[in-house]
């Protein structure tokens, strides 16, 4: 305190050695009391008078006499603690007090002593000493202030390194630092972090919108910013006063100044001996920063180097894996007339953890679709590229025409001649918008659903076969097909385990809460599918997972009368007569009557084709197509493995016009896979002159 002088009293005689106890207590400016309780008098020593501010003549042993100097709390605070001490049996006595000394000014008294008590335990005297305690109170006070802080700050450092431990992408990293109540702990007003990125440093957060400046986001390790400059210079930076930060970087005070910062940290981010970002920290009310701050702050920067690296690469591992699965999925889903469709992916939590799983959508012939989904075995990049081929395997086999129990066959004998050792589940179905009549093959995979349009939902039973890839190594190609219709509105789901199981827990479980999911979502496909990524597809399982939604429109109606089927046998001119006769009847009944002699005479050929150059008969379909526009299909199936093909006749031949002819009269025409054998095909379009169909 100021005037320590006038306190302190003079040396002693000291006499021999070692000194007396009198001397140790005059020395060290501590007096001596004898309060005798029973009689209330108190006997103060010189020492103890210059303590307490008392001239000797003042104070003749009334304790009444300093209670005009303490503040009415002190007193009474006295008085506690000795009434306290002395029913509780205590020894001893201690307090700290306030006194209002002569000329006005306040210091603190530290008085203790020993507790002499009678024959009987009742305490009759209390012999002590006092001291100045005015420089103590202060130094012990802030010395607890920096145990605190220190306590806090360590306690933080810790807990933000545990976050750390945790943290798995960049995004977690972020996370961890950025918490408002870990900032505020530590005074921070904002939090920036920054990454290094092709010779810039791009800001990847904020922890206060407030402060984030987008112009800002990159700037360049030459240019004068702190965060490039302890990148540059792989040093920490201290700034402790505004006037200090408006100095070194002009460019950035403008920004920074709103803010209220009073004292920054930059501190290099640095892993491997190579620096991968830098650390902003901005503070309000502070002046500067200890040297165990300095060096706390710079081994918290070391973590979070070592968790940002290690983010760093397993972000980008995910994005290489991820990228490599996303490539093998289709871009994008063909519009499908009379129907919705909606396709999601998940990849699984971990960065390697992509896995096998797939869908597909393939335009059919006639109208038809064929929807696909399917889960090779496997979380690994292996996995992704099997899953690649088969599903690019099983589109061109779909794309042919081919019926679907064939189409796994061969995807299955696809699979098992790639000599991998990864077998797959698939779930196939072909549908066709406009009847919907649906042909389901499955292959080890799990039974779809179905939501009808009033929200109730169930499984679809579907008899199963061995997954692709067993199902040829065991001989057992033979997939079983289940026959199905989709009314109008209803929807399928198809999808793969990833999105039902969990580790731990039961297949059935996850099936009745995606069947809830499915029930309670909304009714738009694409609003549906997002709802149940959301519900089902909960982020940080160890599986990716894949679903697919197909919904008929609600206004679709049945074709019945559009759709008809002849066999004409060989050596049948009756079927032949019979069946130029349905043709006839049937266009003009569809509104094409300026097509039938075309329609005619192009069927004609195409069946007298089938029935010369094939040993068997012809089944000849006819069909009304709606979508994209009206037009009249004509297929004439066959059991023959050769495909025709138009050439040039010479003037003396007889055979080889055909084709030509119906290229002449269709609108359009091919050959695709039917079955055992193959569908020649070919279309008329309405024109834009024909009027509304007969009895519409």
């Amino acid at each position: 305190m100021a005037d320590q002088r006038e306190w302190t009293a003079a040396a002693p005689a000291i006499g021999g050695w070692p000194a007396p106890a009198a001397a140790h207590l005059a020395l060290n400016n501590l007096g001596g009391f004898d309060w005798d309780l029973d009689r209330a008098r108190l006997h103060l020593d010189p020492v103890a008078l210059r303590v307490l501010d008392l001239e000797p003549g003042e104070f003749h042993g009334d304790p009444e006499l300093l209670l005009p100097r303490l503040p009415p709390e002190e007193a009474d605070s006295i008085e506690q603690a000795i009434s306290e001490a002395v029913k509780d049996g205590q020894a001893s006595w201690s307090v700290y007090f306030r006194l209002t000394r002569q000329d006005g000014h306040r210091g603190w008294i530290h008085a203790r002593g020993r507790i002499v008590r009678d024959s009987a335990g009742r305490a009759c005297r209390v012999i002590g000493i006092v001291s100045d305690a005015t420089d103590e109170i202060p130094h012990a006070a802030d010395a607890m202030r920096r145990d605190e802080s220190h306590a806090e700050e360590n306690n933080l450092v810790v807990e933000v390194t545990a976050s750390l431990a945790e943290a798995v992408t960049v995004r977690d990293v972020t996370a961890a630092l950025t918490s408002h109540r870990r900032l505020d702990r530590l005074g921070i007003a904002s939090l920036f972090l920054g990454m290094v990125e092709g010779g810039r440093v791009r800001v990847v957060t904020d922890a206060k919108a407030s402060s984030w400046v987008p112009e800002l986001e990159y700037t360049r390790l030459v240019d004068g910013f702190p965060m490039s400059e302890v990148v540059r210079t792989e040093k920490p930076r201290f700034i402790t006063s505004p006037e200090e930060f408006a100095r070194r970087y002009p460019k950035l005070w403008p920004h920074i100044e709103p803010l209220d910062a009073s004292a920054a940290a930059y501190l290099p981010l640095i892993a491997q001996g190579k620096p991968i970002g830098a650390l902003g920290l901005l503070y309000r009310h502070k002046h500067s920063f200890a040297p165990q701050e300095r060096n706390l702050l710079i081994a918290l920067s070391g973590s979070i180097a070592q968790s940002l690296q290690r983010a760093i690469l397993f972000d980008q591992e995910h994005d290489i894996a991820q990228g490599l699965q996303t490539a093998m999925l289709p871009r994008s889903i063909p519009r499908i007339p009379g129907a919705q469709i909606a396709v999601r992916y998940r990849s699984a939590r971990l960065a390697r953890d992509i896995g096998g799983d797939w869908y597909d959508v393939v335009a059919m012939p006639g109208g038809r679709v064929a929807v696909i989904i399917g889960d090779v075995q496997g979380h690994d990049t292996h996995a992704a590229a099997v899953m690649g081929q088969l599903r690019i395997a099983l589109r061109a086999y779909a794309s042919e025409g081919h019926p679907p129990a064939t189409v796994m066959a061969r995807g299955s004998r696809f699979l098992c001649e790639l000599d991998t050792d990864r077998f797959a589940t698939a779930l196939y179905a072909q549908i066709d918008p406009q009847t919907g009549r649906t042909c389901l093959v499955r292959a080890g995979h799990i039974d779809p659903l179905v939501r009808h349009p009033d929200g109730s939902c169930n499984r679809l039973p579907t008899t199963g076969g061995l997954p692709l890839g067993l199902s040829a190594q065991f001989g057992q190609l033979d997939y079983p097909v289940t026959q199905a219709e989709l009314e109008p509105g209803e929807t399928l789901l198809m999808f793969t385990d990833g999105l039902v199981e969990r580790p731990g827990t039961d297949l059935d479980d996850g099936l009745r809460r995606l069947t809830k999911a499915l029930s309670d979502g909304p009714q738009g496909v694409q609003q549906l599918a997002d709802h149940l990524s959301s519900v089902m597809g909960a982020p940080g399982t160890d599986d990716d997972m894949a679903l697919l939604l197909f919904r008929r429109d609600a206004d679709a109606a049945p074709q019945t009368a559009r759709r008809f089927h002849q066999h004409i046998g060989p050596g049948d001119p009756q079927a032949l007569a019979a069946a130029r006769t349905m043709i006839r009847d049937a266009v003009k009944s569809w509104g094409l009557a300026e097509r039938v002699d075309d329609a005619e005479l192009a069927a004609d050929e195409l069946i007298t084709n089938a029935l010369v150059h094939t040993d068997g008969g012809a089944v000849l379909t006819l069909r009304m197509m709606s979508e994209p526009s009206r037009r009249l299909r004509i297929e004439v199936h066959d059991l023959a493995s050769n495909w025709p093909r138009r050439r040039e006749p010479g003037d003396a031949e007889v055979s080889g016009r055909g084709l030509l002819l119906v290229d002449q009269l269709a609108d359009a025409w091919g050959v695709e896979p039917h079955g055992a054998g193959k569908s020649v095909w070919c279309e008329f379009r309405e024109s834009a002159a024909a009027g509304p169909p007969a009895g519409s």
